[in-house]
C-alpha cells in the first residue's frame, strides 16, 4: 500500500495570526499581576431586592480582604446600586416591545434558570458586573457541577441586561459548542433571529442535528452571521472572522467553555476579537481534568500542553488562598468561582476525587434516586457501597508491530460484567447507560468484539479522552497494563495510567456503580491507583486475586 497524509495548516495558521494580533490584550490580561477593580456594567438591576441585599454583604467582607486599592470600588457600588433601573430594566422593556409572549415570563425572576446554586447564581451575578474586565474571568468547574448550565445562564442574563452586547460562545470541539447552542434553545429565552451556530466550510452537514441546523443556515454567509448578538462557534472556526475583517473589539463579552481543552494558541483566537477596554472575558473548565492533545513532544516540553486557564490560574493573583478568601471558597470571587455541588455521583464514588483534587469541597446533590438505583445488585461485594475493584493478574500483550497493548484476562472480565448488569434480574442496566474505559486501542478493539458476540453493541467502548464531559449510569474501567517486573521509571513505564488528569476524568464518569479491573501489583505503584486501592481494600469492596504485600495489612 501507498499511504499519503496531508496537513491542514488552517487552524495552525489562525493561531500563529491570534498570537500575533492578541498583543493588544497586553500584559495585563495574559500574564496578570493585580486586580483592578472596575465600575460595574450591571449594577442595582436584579428585579428581587431581597437576593441583592443577601449578595451584598459578601461582596462587602471580600473587598475587605482584598488589597487597599480595591477599596475606593466598595463605594462606587452604593450609589449605582439606587440609582435608575439600569441597563437591564430598559432591555426588559424593549424585549417586552418585540416579543410579549416570551420574555416577560422569563424575566419574572432574577435567574432564567430556577434551579441555579448559590454559586453558580454568584458566578453570573459577576460576569454580569464586570468587576476586573478586561482580566479572564474563571469558572472553575469539577466533574459534574453545572458549568455548562452556568455558561447559558450567564449568556442569557448579558444578552438582556446589556442591549449593546454582542456575544462569542467559543469551544474547543463542534460537540461541546453544539451542546451550548442546544441548551439555549431549549432554554427559550431568546428570540428568533438572536442567536447563530457557526461551523466550519469542511463540516458534514449530516453530523449536525436538526435543532442545530436552523441556526447554521445563516452561518453560512459569515458577513451575515457577524452582525447576530450571539454567536457560537469553535475556538478555530472564530478564526472566520478575522478574514472578514471584524475589528478588535467587536465583542464585548467572549465565553469559552471547556477550556481547559483547548490549547492556549486555541484559546486566544476568540479572545482577540474582545475590547481591550471593557471586554469581559470567561473561560470555564476544570484545570484538574484532560488538558489539550498535544502530538509534538517538542510542543510539550515548551508548555504547549497546558491550557491557558490553567496556566492563569497558576498566577499569584489567581490562586487559591484560604486565608483571604476562606469565606468565598478560598478564590478570589472577583476572579474565580469554584462549583462545588456535584449533580452526577453517588457519595461513595465521589469521596475519593474530591479528596485527590478538590480539596475535599465537593457535595453530592444528585438525584438519589439515580445513584441508589444499583446498590441492591447482587454482585457488590458491599452491599450498599457501588464500587468494585476486582484485581486481575492477566498478561499484557500486543499484535505484530502494533504499539498498542491488550489484556485478554481483564477483557473477558469486562464482557462478564457487562453481561451481569444487563442482565441482572433485581438491577437490569440498559446497555447505553453503560460505559467501558481503556487506556489502549487494542484493548477497545478486543472489547468490542466480545460485546459484539453476545449482541451488546450499545455498551460506549473507549478511551479516557472519548469520555471526557460524558455521564454514565455504571462505568468499567480496564486498566490493561500487567508486567510485574521493576523498572527504574515506573511512570514511563504505566504510560496512560501514571497521568493524574486522566484518572480523575475515568473515575468521575459513572453515577450509580464503578468497576476497576486491574492488577493490584502493578497499579499500586502509581499514586492515585494506590489510593483507590487503598480506599476499596478499607471499604470491603475488593475482589479477586492476592493483594501485594505492601496492602495486605491495611483494615478491612
Amino acid at each position: 500500500m501507498d499511504v499519503e497524509f496531508t496537513y491542514n495548516r488552517t487552524t495552525s495558521r489562525r493561531c500563529h495570526f491570534a498570537l500575533e494580533h492578541v498583543i493588544h490584550l497586553g500584559v495585563k490580561v495574559l500574564f496578570p499581576e493585580e486586580v483592578v477593580l472596575q465600575s460595574p456594567q450591571v449594577a442595582g438591576s436584579w428585579n428581587h431586592a431581597q437576593d441583592t441585599k443577601n449578595d451584598a454583604q459578601p461582596a462587602i467582607k471580600t473587598r475587605k480582604a482584598m488589597k487597599d486599592h480595591t477599596k475606593p470600588a466598595a463605594k462606587e457600588r452604593r450609589p449605582d446600586a439606587q440609582a435608575s433601573p439600569g441597563p437591564a430594566a430598559f432591555a426588559e422593556k424593549s424585549a417586552h416591545r418585540v416579543n410579549e409572549a416570551q420574555v416577560p415570563r422569563a424575566r419574572e425572576k432574577e435567574f432564567f434558570n430556577p434551579v441555579l446554586n448559590e454559586n453558580q447564581k454568584l458566578a453570573v451575578r459577576r460576569i454580569l458586573s464586570g468587576d476586573c474586565r478586561p482580566l479572564p474571568y474563571i469558572l472553575f468547574g469539577p466533574p459534574g457541577t453545572g458549568k455548562t448550565v452556568t455558561i447559558i445562564e450567564a449568556v442569557l442574563q448579558v444578552y438582556y441586561a446589556l442591549p449593546d452586547s454582542r456575544i462569542l460562545v467559543c469551544a474547543p470541539s463542534n460537540s461541546a459548542a453544539d451542546l451550548v447552542c442546544l441548551r439555549l434553545h431549549a432554554s427559550q429565552g431568546l428570540r428568533p433571529g438572536a442567536m447563530v451556530r457557526v461551523n466550519a466550510t469542511c463540516r458534514f452537514e449530516e453530523t449536525v442535528t436538526d435543532a442545530i441546523k436552523t441556526y447554521c443556515k445563516d452561518g453560512e454567509d459569515i458577513w451575515k452571521a457577524s452582525r447576530f448578538r450571539i454567536i457560537i462557534t469553535t475556538c478555530s472556526s472564530a478564526g472566520l472572522f478575522y478574514q472578514i475583517g471584524v475589528r478588535v473589539g467587536h465583542f464585548t463579552h467572549v465565553f469559552v467553555d471547556e477550556a481547559g481543552q483547548a490549547s492556549e494558541p486555541e484559546c486566544l483566537i476568540p479572545l482577540g476579537l474582545v475590547s481591550d477596554a471593557n471586554g469581559q472575558i470567561v473561560l470555564a473548565g476544570d484545570p484538574m481534568q484532560l488538558g489539550p492533545v498535544i502530538k509534538s513532544r517538542l510542543a510539550m516540553a515548551y508548555g504547549l500542553s497546558v491550557s491557558m486557564l490553567e496556566r492563569l490560574m497558576s498566577r499569584q493573583v489567581y490562586l487559591r488562598d484560604e486565608n483571604a478568601f476562606g469565606a468565598c471558597g478560598a478564590y478570589n470571587p472577583l476572579l474565580v468561582t469554584k462549583l462545588v455541588k456535584n449533580y452526577r455521583s453517588h457519595p461513595a464514588l465521589l469521596a475519593l476525587p474530591s479528596r485527590l483534587f478538590y480539596h475535599k469541597e465537593l457535595e453530592v446533590c444528585a438525584d438519589p434516586a439515580v445513584v441508589t438505583s444499583l446498590l441492591g445488585w447482587e454482585k457488590l461485594p458491599k452491599k450498599g457501597f457501588p464500587l468494585i475493584f476486582h484485581g486481575v493478574r492477566g498478561s499484557e500483550a500486543r499484535e505484530g508491530r502494533s504499539p498498542s497493548w491488550f489484556n485478554a484476562a481483564e477483557a473477558v472480565q469486562v464482557l462478564r460484567y457487562c453481561c451481569l448488569l444487563a442482565r441482572s434480574l433485581s438491577s437490569q442496566v440498559s446497555a447505553s447507560d453503560i460505559g467501558v474505559i481503556t487506556p489502549y486501542r487494542k484493548q477497545v478493539e478486543k472489547i468490542k468484539i466480545l460485546l459484539r458476540n453476545v449482541d451488546l453493541t450499545d455498551i460506549k467502548v473507549g478511551s479516557v479522552e472519548e469520555f471526557q464531559g460524558q455521564e454514565y449510569l455504571a462505568v468499567i474501567i480496564s486498566t490493561v497494563r500487567s508486567n510485574e517486573d521493576r523498572f527504574e521509571d515506573d511512570r514511563y513505564f504505566l504510560g496512560f495510567l501514571s497521568n493524574s488528569k486522566r484518572f480523575n476524568v475515568a473515575i468521575t464518569r459513572p453515577k450509580a456503580l464503578l468497576i476497576v479491573l486491574g492488577n493490584p501489583h502493578v497499579l499500586v505503584r502509581d499514586p492515585c491507583f494506590g489510593a483507590l486501592l487503598e480506599y476499596s481494600i478499607t471499604n470491603g469492596v475488593y475482589t479477586g486475586c492476592n493483594l501485594p504485600p505492601e496492602l495486605q495489612s491495611l483494615p478491612k
